[in-house]
């Protein structure tokens, strides 16, 4: 790990900080030298199993689909439904299994030496149009498959529990705030996500550092307040208008009741 990146991160976060020297140089794995297609695939057979399930499923599609290797894109596509569902793919992963082989074989979903030549939003925006492929499953490609240096996968829930755990924080940071607040990692945001990993290892093992000083996350809108606060408004407004009813006589109730009609103020009967 580059010195230089590391005395970055520790100079704009004085938190992260004592995490990275608690933690030491960040090991780096080697990216793992296999088409985009194969990565997406196993990321949806791994979606709601735990590692072991989702191997089993992986190896019964290499031997029943794939002649003893990962499946080709044409394989999948060829494959009855029947074979796919023998393995343990859901009917969803299925369809997404298929989506995936089929959007490979249009060059939505390229080979990694093209992808390597695109953005990482643009990358992330080309993979989501597969079915069953979200933002997060696109950042864990960027990161472990293609190296991207300033990815911050902010809806990851390891990267926001450690983060919590290394800042103090009562609660869970919201992915938004999360992400304005990593504004300061750039653009080593990558590098500061693997430390947040860390950061739960480090507390696992009652060796996590006190934050080294106490940090106010930015404040983010919420839209759906904003939205009910105004229906609010607006109901009392109209309750506001509407007029309370006057006293009758005992001898004119009768007949006003038989011919009075519902008030309705906002399309609502009031």
């Amino acid at each position: 790990m580059n010195k230089a990146i590391l005395a970055h991160l520790s100079r704009k976060d004085p938190v992260l900080g004592g995490v990275i020297r608690a933690v030491g140089p960040r090991r780096l794995a080697p990216p793992e030298d296999c088409h985009p297609f194969q990565v997406l695939a196993q990321a949806i057979a791994h979606q709601q199993l735990n590692g072991t399930a989702a191997n089993t499923i992986l190896k019964r599609l290499v031997d029943g689909c794939g002649e003893g290797a990962f499946p080709t894109p044409h394989m999948v596509i060829a494959a009855p439904e029947e074979t796919l569902r023998a393995a343990g793919f859901s009917r969803a992963k299925v369809a997404a299994l298929k989506d995936l082989a089929g959007k490979t074989l249009d060059s939505v979903v390229h080979d990694g030496a093209t992808l390597a030549q695109l953005p990482d939003e643009e990358i992330i925006a080309r993979l989501t149009q597969v079915r069953g492929i979200g933002r997060w499953t696109v950042e864990m490609l960027l990161i472990f498959h293609l190296g991207r240096p300033d990815v911050l996968p902010v809806d990851d829930f390891g990267v926001r529990a450690g983060f919590r755990a290394a800042y103090g924080l009562s609660r869970m940071p919201r992915p938004k705030a999360l992400a304005a607040f990593g504004e300061r990692w750039k653009p080593y945001r990558t590098t500061a996500a693997w430390y947040l990993w860390r950061a739960m290892e480090l507390k696992r093992a009652g060796t996590l550092p006190e934050p080294a000083e106490r940090i106010r996350l930015p404040r983010i809108p919420r839209r759906r307040r904003i939205a009910r606060t105004s229906r609010r408004l607006r109901s009392g407004k109209a309750r506001a208008r509407a007029k309370p009813a006057t006293r009758r006589s005992s001898k004119s109730k009768g007949a006003a009741a038989s011919s009075a009609r519902p008030r309705r103020s906002d399309g609502r009967t009031r």
